[in-house]
């Protein structure tokens, strides 16, 4: 399974692919991307998302994953952001959606524990499982990169165990 995390971000949107290897002796987890969309501030929202649409568009075909994961919508105190924020990630699931994907959302509490145990973790730790789990002190260069990679992590995660309790049934 090769997935591509999608961290949207109204000033940087953080991606990240990660595969399962399931043909070495015990599953791992392989860093195959990650990286961070960078949109100019000065720049009118329309043209920021017209960036986020061709680049997230030519990064799945690039790396051809068979699901995209995105965060879901947190609730913000800022309605302004948030609803930035929505416009970036309904852009990225239309790169998704283009691309003939299906698309999975995870909650932060989730992906936070899906990756660290723990769904209050801090960002520091979440980066430092992170490069744990996909053995790579290098696997990412930002935060929102590392966030992208967690959120693949998660859906990695969920799929396995959605695998094992219907493997029990």
């Amino acid at each position: 399974m090769r997935v591509f995390g999608i961290d949207c971000g109204t000033e940087f949107t953080g991606y990240g692919v990660v595969e399962v290897d399931c043909d070495a002796r015990m599953p791992r987890l392989v860093h195959l991307a990650a990286g961070t969309i960078r949109l100019n501030k000065r720049e009118k929202t329309p043209l920021r998302l017209v960036q986020v649409y061709s680049e997230l568009t030519a990064l799945i075909a690039l790396h051809r994953p068979e699901i995209v994961a995105i965060e879901e919508v947190f609730f913000s105190a800022n309605v302004k952001s948030a609803l930035k924020l929505g416009q970036v990630r309904g852009v990225a699931m239309l790169a998704a959606a283009t691309c003939g994907l299906p698309i999975a959302e995870y909650a932060p509490l989730s992906i936070k524990s899906s990756v660290v145990g723990y769904g209050l973790a801090a960002k520091e730790q979440v980066q430092f499982m992170v490069r744990r789990l996909l053995n790579n002190e290098n696997a990412f260069d930002s935060p929102d990169a590392a966030d992208a990679l967690a959120i693949a992590i998660c859906h990695i995660h969920t799929a396995q165990t959605l695998d094992l309790q219907g493997a029990q049934r």
